[in-house]
């Protein structure tokens, strides 16, 4: 097609994307306070306080939005492969459909081990720490703040074998390249717990950085695999 004609066709997929977005959070603030209440399941019984007029509403409208573009993100990526399948080869294209739905997995199961694991550990060492001075009345929109913030960031942490595999496909790093830099891997993911995580305290910061340290070791022997496939099935595709 003419570029015009790919430019209508990336607004037009990125007007349904958004549609789609919409949508979806219009659903999710129908059901707003079941959402907050499933958030505020890791913070066990701590009270939580609306300290400004409106604080809730407004923090409402938030939650249905973050819950809105994580609903409709398939149908976003969708359109993703949509618009980009065309061009692609053959070779191409037999990676990106399942790198994307492996994305898309990944980063629900981000989430899901953020609002399972991280933040239970998390908010547990808040609490203890100074229990015995102080006691924990929180405000509504500064814990939410920091589940969501902490969720969005461990999902696109979750990304990171679909990047190697990605990187392994084309042959731009070998699994044996990446297996020799484990060491710097352990440094980034250590500072990356800190930077990612909106807390300070070592036990996210631990957990979060382990778990990149696994999903590393993880994406290398999806590379290895990929590799030793290509390899196997190269004799029989020469001429």
């Amino acid at each position: 097609m003419p570029l015009v004609d790919h430019l209508e066709e990336l607004r037009l997929r990125i007007l349904r994307s958004l549609i789609a977005i919409l949508l979806s959070s219009g659903l999710c603030l129908l059901f707003v306070r079941k959402l907050v209440q499933a958030l505020e399941i890791p913070a066990g019984k701590i009270h939580f306080l609306q300290i400004a007029p409106g604080e809730f509403l407004f923090i409402s409208i938030k939650v249905a939005g973050y819950g809105g573009l994580t609903i409709s993100l398939p149908y976003i990526l969708y359109q993703f492969l949509k618009f980009i399948l065309p061009g692609l080869t053959k070779r191409e294209k037999r990676l990106i459909a399942p790198s994307v739905a492996g994305s898309a997995i990944l980063f629900f199961l981000g989430i899901f081990f953020a609002w399972r694991a991280l933040i239970p550990a998390a908010l547990g060492f808040l609490i203890s720490y100074g229990a015995d001075v102080v006691e924990p009345l929180w405000s509504i929109e500064k814990y939410l703040d920091f589940v969501l913030l902490l969720m969005l960031s461990t999902g696109l942490a979750f990304q990171l074998p679909i990047l190697q595999l990605i990187l392994g496909f084309f042959e731009l790093i070998s699994w044996k390249k990446m297996l020799s830099s484990w060491r710097v891997v352990v440094m980034t993911s250590a500072v990356a717990g800190a930077v990612i995580t909106p807390s300070t305290d070592p036990i996210t910061m631990l957990l979060l950085s382990s778990s990149i340290i696994f999903l590393f070791f993880v994406g290398v022997g999806l590379v290895a695999l990929t590799s030793n496939f290509k390899e196997q099935i190269r004799p029989s595709l020469d001429p």
